[in-house]
């Protein structure tokens, strides 16, 4: 069995820390000159166990652990210690038997295989049969996010777009935090600042009832210029009203320096809190291996998700036909039943750094009208219907919030049925005139 690797600081130097930090303090506070901020030892004392203390939580005891070329490492746990079971609702079951698949499913060989497309895996390793592979927690990643409670959680941000009508403006409110949040906490995440402004580029259907969606999704690596911005194309699964009664299931790739620390694209589902993994080749939050370049190879990952007509779960496969793992239905309210809304496309948050807006890329970082091999796309949209049926998305329509940063242009045609290009690059340095 490999030996797995620990970052804890040896049992006998905590308190000796401990007391070299109260000396100091004792002695008389130090000031940091570059903003005159008070050091507290017994401040940073009480933080660093508690950035152990969830360290301990998440990452559970390994079989295995695997290095990746890029540093990560990969745990296999066993899957039913996995960090799902944590949830109160789950304790004490166990993953569920593969479901029954849409009627006209056929796996797409043209996109990556799913256990062919993570940098992990490079090696020819994997987890033992009856483990999951988990990417470990550092004390790295706890430490760029704002807070130990803020880490893993995507920011809520606004959407603001034009509807049909020109006179009516809808605001959409995504609010990514785990279901059994109480409610003193949840006003709190609605009224302070941690909300930020995300720009879309999609394709949605809208006005029927909806148990999946399907597509094939471009695989970039966009520039993200604040580590507190995140660049994603994904599938979204909603059903609810915008705001506070929302049930969204979200899953695709996406390039977050302030979650992951570097700009791959690697592999993400939402809700991550409820998500019970079945395969052991996948890694959530690994990074994908490889993308494409300008005017050079073109990758893609196809991904599908849908209710379990017998069940009610739903479920996730990716590539040719591997099902990577589950939601259960009971830890929704909305989506226990079915979808109102499916979404396809990138997403972009702006800080507005300098008050500007931010240069951070979506997609490729080009516009749709670049085309292939240039442009970023989705092809292959379809939706799941009432009868467990994949079809080809019906009445799709393509919306840009702001199209003079990132744009869309949709079409249709034998060999990609409904496709769309993409994407743009944001504000640019060197053109006062650009992305406004």
């Amino acid at each position: 069995m490999a030996a797995s690797h620990h970052n804890s600081l040896p049992t006998v130097f905590v308190p000796i820390l401990a007391l070299l930090l109260l000396l100091l303090a004792a002695v008389s506070p130090v000031f940091s000159e570059s903003n005159s901020t008070v050091f507290r030892p017994g401040e940073e004392m009480r933080k660093y166990r508690r950035i152990r203390a969830h360290l301990k939580r998440l990452n559970k005891p390994p079989l295995k652990t695997i290095e990746s070329p890029d540093g990560d490492l990969i745990d296999c746990v066993l899957s039913h210690l996995q960090p799902a079971f944590d949830h109160p609702r789950l304790k004490g079951l166990k993953p569920m038997d593969p479901p029954e698949r849409p009627k006209g499913h056929a796996p797409d060989d043209t996109a990556a295989a799913g256990d062919e497309f993570q940098l992990w895996r490079t090696s020819g390793e994997s987890c033992p049969e009856g483990s999951v592979p988990i990417r470990r927690t550092t004390e790295e990643d706890i430490l760029r996010a704002s807070s130990v409670k803020r880490f893993g959680r995507k920011p809520a941000v606004t959407m603001s777009h034009d509807s049909e009508s020109n006179d009516h403006e809808v605001s959409f409110v995504f609010l990514i935090i785990p279901h059994f949040l109480p409610p003193k906490a949840l006003d709190l995440c609605m009224n302070n600042s941690y909300f930020t402004r995300s720009q879309h580029a999609v394709g949605y259907v809208v006005g029927d009832q909806y148990y999946g969606a399907k597509a094939s999704i471009n695989v970039w690596a966009p520039k993200v210029t604040s580590s507190s911005e995140f660049s994603l194309s994904q599938i979204w699964i909603i059903s609810g009203s915008f705001g506070t009664d929302l049930n969204t299931i979200e899953a695709g790739w996406q390039v977050s320096p302030q979650l992951y620390g570097d700009s791959s694209p690697r592999f993400f589902t939402y809700w991550t809190v409820g998500f019970i993994q079945t395969n052991n080749l996948i890694a959530i939050g690994a990074a994908i291996s490889p993308v494409s370049t300008p005017s050079g190879g073109q990758f893609d990952i196809s991904l599908l998700v849908w209710k379990d007509p017998n069940h009610g779960n739903w479920w996730l496969e990716l590539g040719s036909g591997t099902l990577v793992g589950y939601w259960p239905s009971f830890l929704f309210s909305h989506l226990s039943e079915h979808a109102s809304m499916v979404q396809f496309g990138g997403e972009v948050v702006n800080t507005q750094p300098m008050g500007e807006h931010t240069s951070t890329q979506m997609g490729s970082g080009e516009f749709a009208g670049e085309g292939f091999g240039r442009a970023s796309y989705f092809r292959n949209l379809q939706v799941v219907d009432w009868d467990n049926s994949l079809v080809p998305a019906p009445n799709l329509r393509v919306l840009a919030d702001h199209p003079s940063c990132y744009d869309i242009q949709g079409g249709i045609n034998a060999l990609w049925g409904n496709y769309f290009y993409y994407g743009g690059p944001g504000r640019d340095d060197n053109d006062d005139d650009s992305c406004s």
